[in-house]
């Protein structure tokens, strides 16, 4: 498996408690290759309850469970890999943790000079983003199309564009050069997750 096609990532907000486990079938029904779990609030007990129950679903779904940020987790629950953000955790200490199957992937914002260097140091995929407005991070630095394209020139390993992402704005992205779209709002607020993660997986496919 590779890291590509819709890169789905969970919000206590829009999933709370167990309901992260229906919403993330439905995902995985309307065809996401990758599931990130981020859930920052919730105690760890009950965090690695889920994250187990969401690893088992996705690998009976041919899919990868991500664990954004939190190492202890991601061993806790023996998820397939680790995302990681400037503020987290070192690429190296992950990698040390987790072992060299782990995926990790390393958020590189608007920065292919970082990308470049993650790339060196073993990142098994980088995240460029926010490209569109986002509800998610508001605040986040806006991330050109340029940079993808020329990552796409640049690096070998597979390229995760995030960030106000949408079926009807994702096209471009990957067009660019955008291996995987990572969406949070434009799947799990969606009234019909399934058609909506359907939507968005159509756009590889085209």
């Amino acid at each position: 498996m590779k890291i590509t096609g819709l890169y789905a990532i969970t919000d206590p907000n829009l999933s709370p408690g167990l309901v992260v486990v229906e919403h993330v079938r439905q995902a995985l029904l309307g065809g996401a290759r990758i599931i990130q779990y981020r859930d920052k609030t919730s105690p760890f007990e009950q965090q690695v309850a889920l994250a187990k129950q969401l690893k088992n679903l996705c690998h009976n779904n041919q899919a990868w469970l991500i664990i954004n940020d939190s190492i202890e987790l991601a061993l806790a629950c023996q998820a397939d890999g680790l995302h990681l953000g400037k503020d987290d955790t070192s690429l190296m200490q992950a990698r040390k943790a987790l072992g060299e199957q782990a995926i990790i992937g390393i958020s590189c914002y608007n920065d292919l000079e970082r990308a470049q260097q993650m790339q060196a140091l073993g990142a098994n995929y980088v995240a460029f983003g926010r490209f569109y407005p986002s509800l998610t991070k508001p605040n986040a630095p806006q991330a050109e199309l340029n940079t993808l394209c020329q990552a796409k020139q640049t690096l070998d390993i597979p390229i995760v564009a995030i960030g106000g992402i949408s079926q009807h704005n994702g096209a471009a992205l990957i067009q660019a050069g955008a291996d995987s779209l990572a969406v949070i709002q434009a799947v799990f607020a969606q009234d019909d997750i399934y058609q909506a993660a359907t939507d968005i997986s159509a756009l590889f496919k085209v």
